[in-house]
């Protein structure tokens, strides 16, 4: 029976534990597994011999072969603990908070789910040699098995990560790789039989490649992410060219990378604890004295991946390609796979789909007719709910989806779902979020996305993950490694986080919450900035303003705002004046400003009201409202064209730069032509994706505070 832990409030973590190892009887067994001696071991041994009629001299290595059942009572106790904190479907969560579906599976199917594997296993061993060897030295081995010091845990939060190479990244002129430590890249370039993946893994994603026509799978971009993934190091890469922006195979290439790298992890993950339950088995006079300390390969539970997405259809699509990446003999069935279009598509696919059409190229909505931006088309022409949660598991033959998330290996999730059932578990306190605590790889695809919706989110739920959990879930605690009953376990989560570009909030988090004791791998990029994308002949003033530190910018801005632009538009009889705003904090404050000074003006935010927004749109085509406030979120999420602009003031540069060029060519008709920008030098990041890398820094610090382009 699984019992309640007692949390004491305001008890810090090193006391949880301590209640934790005297719940679980901890230091009881560490004791007594002290006090065997070899001699005590031996006489185990021997007496295990003699009961299976095997002489003194056998090797004891072939007592544990990879064919034996494994897990079965644990996977069974997993399975009852998970339906504690089940997703249940409710109508203020919406249709894609998942719910999973019961639990079908009975003790002898769990074993057979491993015994089954187990004989995969030893087949691969006789087609491809003894993988002691490769096992002992693989990143994965190398990585699981190390062992932190208690000072260099200590040293970790006043740790500043510094970036000791750089090297030009292939394929891409204008950037380079820079990462902490020793260099990597030389490594990674290095040939290999299946370059650290799962034999049948390699084999099946060697296929895959040459079916989409790759020749050279050594030099791919995939390949070459697949290794820096499995280096183990936290990795951001914020110049992934996103698939609705003709970036598909670019995009492509990096989703089949972390999918086989998450694949390959849940794979060894699993292979190794069904390995040593095999030799525990065997050995079930010792099975004590053997544990402590050669079979510690738990985590608190079960979940080893998280994946943060921003919408449902990008989540469907990294399923799908996921379904059709794991090896044929791994998803004989794959269930529920209605429910997956059903949920997370627009439901016009059926269960009979077949799996080997699972490909990239398959979209779950028709293309209709729309005046809206081919992008924007692409990303939200399917489901675009930003509050889903699902867990799949894989089984003997199958990949479960929907299933329970205790039972789960990997969570597929947005960061609003994540928040939900955090706030589900602050109302019921019987609920909990304990299957993050054991999260050793996260990825967060689509970052930029998830920018333009709360990154916030993204913050609070890493701050909730590789906590010591709240109840034990059926876990053998003897099996537990020993790092997280240490409390370690964020010191060995990897995180990859991958976008489009690159913001403060997304730097602060990687420099901030991503402390994996492999180190940091950045890619750095030089840009040519967008200008020659504004097809009018515009006259495009930058104002900068200064500003003493990042903390005085938004006071700043408005003080220049109030002090130098607004008094000219005062004065001014023109009206159909476009200020945009990329934040919905600046939008209130310029909002306030403006009702202040009784200004005439209109309002097109995020969450402006549809019959809001057509009356503000006529009343400044019109000429009924000198001034519209225009937001970067509401341009995201609808993308209108807004007619009668005569003159454009940028009160902050758009995050996304594509958007720079789109907002100016709506001065298409304007008798002045002319778009007015405010920037200050902590700007830089988006100032550099629009004029390019090079003015960007002579703008930066140059000794004149206004700069033209025409």
């Amino acid at each position: 029976m699984v019992k309640q832990l007692v949390r004491k409030r305001g008890a810090s973590e090193a006391e949880e534990l301590e209640v934790f190892k005297e719940q679980s009887n901890y230091d009881n067994l560490l004791m007594q597994l002290q006090s065997c001696n070899k001699d005590v071991a031996a006489s185990c041994m021997k007496r295990q011999r003699q009961e299976e009629g095997r002489s003194d001299t056998e090797d004891d290595e072939d007592s544990c072969p990879e064919s034996s059942s494994a897990l079965e009572e644990e996977e069974e106790e997993e399975e009852e603990e998970g339906t504690d904190d089940e997703s249940p479907k409710s109508s203020s969560l919406g249709n894609n908070m998942s719910e999973p579906m019961p639990n079908s599976e009975t003790e002898e199917d769990t074993e057979s789910d491993r015994s089954d594997t187990d004989q995969e296993n030893e087949l691969e061993v006789g087609l491809h040699g003894d993988p002691s060897t490769s096992d002992i030295t693989s990143s994965f081995n190398k990585h699981m098995e190390h062992k932190l010091s208690k000072e260099e845990v200590e040293n970790f939060p006043k740790m500043k990560w510094k970036y000791t190479w750089a090297v030009p990244a292939v394929g891409m002129s204008n950037c380079k790789w820079s990462g902490t430590g020793e260099c990597l890249l030389k490594d990674l370039e290095t040939k290999s039989s299946n370059y650290n993946l799962k034999q049948r893994l390699y084999e099946h994603w060697l296929d895959v490649y040459k079916t989409s026509g790759g020749t050279d799978f050594h030099s791919s971009r995939q390949r070459f992410f697949f290794s820096l993934c499995n280096s183990y190091r936290d990795i951001l890469n914020c110049n992934k060219k996103p698939f609705y922006l003709k970036g598909l195979e670019e995009d492509s290439s990096i989703m089949d990378s972390y999918i086989m790298h998450t694949l390959n992890h849940v794979f060894k993950s699993g292979d190794l604890i069904t390995k040593n339950s095999s030799k525990m088995a065997k050995h079930k006079y010792c099975a004590e004295i053997l544990s402590g300390e050669k079979f510690l390969d738990h985590g608190f539970t079960r979940p080893k991946v998280l994946i943060l997405l921003p919408l449902a259809s990008i989540a469907l699509r990294v399923i799908k390609r996921l379904i059709h990446l794991t090896p044929s003999a791994n998803k004989v069935t794959v269930e529920h796979l209605d429910r997956l279009y059903k949920d997370f598509g627009n439901g016009d696919v059926g269960k009979n789909e077949d799996m080997d059409e699972l490909s990239l190229n398959d979209q779950s909505f028709s293309a209709q007719k729309s005046s809206k931006p081919s992008d924007f088309q692409a990303l939200f022409g399917g489901n675009n709910e930003d509050l889903f949660m699902i867990g799949i598991k894989f089984t003997r033959k199958s990949i479960r989806l929907f299933s329970d998330f205790y039972s789960s290996d990997i969570i597929v999730a947005s960061p609003l779902g994540l928040i939900t059932k955090l706030g589900e578990m602050e109302k019921n306190k019987e609920k909990d979020v304990d299957y993050l605590s054991s999260i050793e790889v996260l990825i967060i695809d689509h970052a930029d996305i998830i920018a333009m919706q709360n990154w916030s989110h993204v913050n609070t739920v890493i701050e909730h993950m590789n906590k010591i959990p709240s109840k034990q879930h059926g876990t053998d605690v003897m099996r537990i490694r020993q790092w997280y009953l240490d409390g370690y376990a964020r010191f060995y989560r990897q995180s990859i986080v991958l976008g489009f570009h690159s913001n403060p909030d997304i730097n602060g988090f990687f420099n901030r919450y991503c402390n994996n004791f492999e180190g940091k791998v950045r890619l750095l990029c030089e840009y040519k900035g967008i200008l020659p994308k504004v097809v009018l002949q515009v006259r495009q003033v930058y104002e900068r303003f200064e500003a003493d530190s990042i903390a005085d910018v938004d006071d700043a801005r408005l003080e220049y705002f109030s002090k130098k632009v607004f008094p000219k538009i005062n004065e001014s009889s023109q009206g159909g004046v476009m200020l945009f705003i990329s934040s919905y904090f600046e939008f209130v404050r310029v909002r306030n400003f403006l009702k202040m000074q009784n200004a005439s003006f209109c309002l097109l935010g995020e969450y402006t009201k549809q019959s809001d927004i057509s009356r503000a749109r006529n009343w400044f085509f019109e000429g009924k409202r000198k001034i519209m406030l225009y937001t970067e979120r509401a341009h995201f999420y609808h993308r209108y064209k807004i007619r009668g602009i005569q003159s454009l003031i940028m009160y902050s540069l758009p995050e996304r730069k594509e958007f720079y060029p789109e907002i100016v060519n709506m001065l298409d008709g304007s008798e002045n032509m002319t778009c007015r920008v405010i920037f200050s030098p902590f700007d830089h990041l988006r100032l550099e994706r629009i004029v390019g890398t090079v003015p960007a820094k002579r703008m930066g610090t140059s000794d004149k505070n206004v700069f033209v382009f025409c």
